[in-house]
């Protein structure tokens, strides 16, 4: 998988779970801007 590949999985797991990029990053210790970067592969 690439990185856009693994971004828009985490990014779709996390809006069937209703969950927000700030709520997600709370759960996992790290800060939206880094879910964010997950996300867009960057």
């Amino acid at each position: 998988m690439d990185l856009i590949k693994i971004g828009n999985f985490i990014a779709e797991l996390r809006k069937k779970q209703k969950l927000t990029q700030e709520q997600l990053g709370e759960k996992l210790g790290v800060t939206n801007k880094t879910v964010s970067r997950w996300e867009t592969g960057v």
